[in-house]
């Protein structure tokens, strides 16, 4: 039950506080006065988007602070989110002036999922020009689903056809990607094919282009060598000779002073280097020599490795190898896009059979669950006026399944005797759909564990029998639960157990809205009003005191 309601810095309300009680609450004032601003702030607390420009005062942060006594019952969900469960529950909303917006639950943050998911356990608001909910498929699926035995059901169904939905989804992208690898496969597998040719794992380019420009330069090469040879060969002349002497010379130093053995030693060592160096040579240049079918092969093979480079947009080998491994992968990943479909097939099979069981049962308790809800609800609008009135509801066998099952619904009316039932968004009127809403509301609230309803001006566009009808149906229904109702008939303000009026007032030249608890005379002269006028009659006042009785 709703036990409090505080509002600050909102709209037109500077601060407000409402203390609520058990039954039927009834809330009236004039039009504009700030009882839609109320219910903004109410929606706050479900969960509803924050707007800046709900803050009264910019600078300041506004709160909406609603207090609730809560059952028992509660205590699994605040354990599943790790909220403390406390007695009265406090759920706060913050509007800082930056724009963001902070959600409480008995101070502990939280976040808006969570906090939707207990204020809808908690409180349910429902305005006038929400009646035309009454015409959509899945309110109407709702309300019958509402009255039978698939609360439970319809949401194993869901969270399977969730499940049935995402397995489709996934199964739609591997066959698109099935059909779009068939047409690049052949292309690939040429790609892939070229790369492992071109044997990269062993291939070294950079050994490859030495050898062709040793092949490509042998004349050169030999021509120098040659020189070479002839310049350390010559007798006398030649360099070797040359060496020779100064090694015998440097050795009678060394033996005539111990000072130049060391350099004696040195230039040993690197004489006996020098002809090793020379030794290595001369084997080398024998195995100088041109083969054109060695460089054309070579040539070849460079040539091919150039082109890959240049066809995949890369630098070096390593980075062929990459591509290469990758088509690899993509190839192998392409076979197994086939397992994956299959898989998925099994998969849809399996859930699709899940559904149709789930399908069949819903669709079977609701068959059930249609004269009962018809009967009660034709009796309901009986008493609200609607003598003649007759409600039908049509369910139909579809195809495919959709989010209730696998059938489609709706509702027939019809207000006048000896016409044909019709879809009642073409058969029904703006009073009638007040009183067809009010009748469902009943029904659905005396199904519902929902503590809280309220209801927003639903009774508009009746008076008269009609309105007492309305008062006495509401009262009925705050005997089992707490009722809030905003209304402008004096008919159902006088069942309250309790009565509010929002007023508007002038404080410090900025208009403010405020909410006030009546007692019993001002009870007695707010319904004279809503009789009467701004004027209030004798004959008003008694007419209110006949309706409080």
């Amino acid at each position: 039950m709703l036990s409090r309601i505080f509002i600050q810095n909102f709209a037109l309300i500077q601060t407000l506080e409402i203390d609520l009680h058990a039954g039927l609450q009834v809330i009236t004032g004039e039009t504009g006065a700030g009882k839609s601003i109320i219910l903004g702030a109410l929606r706050l607390i479900l969960g509803e988007r924050a707007d800046t420009k709900s803050l009264q005062n910019s600078e300041a942060k506004s709160i909406v602070e609603a207090e609730f006594s809560v059952s028992d019952t509660f205590r699994n969900f605040f354990d599943e989110n790790d909220l403390d469960f406390e007695n009265p529950t406090v759920i706060r909303r913050e509007i800082l002036p930056t724009g963001k917006s902070r959600a409480f639950v008995n101070d502990v943050p939280v976040t808006l999922e969570t906090l939707k998911k207990l204020s809808e356990k908690l409180i349910d608001i429902h305005s006038q020009f929400e009646t035309s909910s009454l015409l959509d498929e899945e309110y109407q699926f709702r309300m019958i689903d509402g009255l039978s035995k698939n609360k439970s059901l319809i949401l194993d169904y869901q969270a399977e056809f969730q499940t049935y939905k995402s397995l489709v989804k996934e199964l739609e992208n591997y066959r698109k990607q099935l059909l779009e690898g068939n047409k690049e496969h052949d292309y690939r597998t040429y790609l892939l094919d070229e790369l492992e040719a071109a044997n990269l794992d062993e291939l070294d380019l950079d050994e490859l282009q030495d050898q062709l420009s040793r092949q490509e330069n042998a004349d050169a090469i030999t021509e120098n060598l040659a020189l070479i040879f002839n310049k350390t060969d010559q007798e006398e002349t030649g360099l070797l000779d040359l060496m020779l002497d100064i090694k015998n010379r440097l050795s009678r130093i060394g033996s005539l002073s111990h000072e130049f053995t060391i350099f004696q030693q040195r230039f040993e060592e690197n004489f006996l280097e020098f002809k090793d160096l020379l030794f290595d040579l001369q084997n080398a240049a024998e195995n100088v020599d041109i083969n054109p079918e060695v460089v054309f092969d070579l040539t070849a093979k460079i040539n091919a490795v150039n082109a890959l480079l240049l066809k995949h947009h890369v630098n070096t080998v390593t980075e062929l190898r990459e591509v290469r491994d990758q088509i690899r992968g993509e190839q192998t990943g392409f076979a197994e896009l086939e397992d994956w479909i299959i898989d998925r097939e099994k998969q849809i099979a399996a859930s699709a059979a899940r559904l149709e069981k789930m399908a069949a049962d819903l669709s079977q308790n609701r068959q059930k669950a249609v004269p009962g809800f018809i009967k009660k609800i034709e009796k309901l609008l009986q008493q609200l006026g609607l003598e003649k009135a007759k409600l039908a509801v049509e369910l139909t066998a579809v195809p495919e399944f959709n989010t209730f099952g696998k059938e489609k619904i709706e509702l027939l009316f019809q207000a006048n005797a000896g016409f044909p039932l019709k879809p009642i968004h073409t058969a029904i009127s703006g009073g009638e759909r007040s009183r067809v809403m009010l009748s469902i509301k009943k029904l659905m609230a005396e199904n519902a564990d929902l503590p809280t309803l309220i209801l927003d001006e639903i009774d508009t566009g009746v008076s008269g029998k009609v309105a007492e009808e309305i008062g006495n149906v509401m009262k009925e229904m705050a005997e089992n639960m707490q009722l809030i109702v905003i209304t402008h008939l004096a008919q159902v303000a006088a069942k309250g157990n309790n009565n509010y009026k929002v007023i508007k007032k002038e404080v410090a030249g900025k208009t403010q809205s405020d909410v006030v608890l009546l007692n019993e005379d001002e009870k007695l002269r707010e319904i004279a009003q809503l009789l009467s006028g701004s004027k209030i009659t004798e004959a008003a006042v008694s007419q209110a005191r006949e309706l409080m009785k």
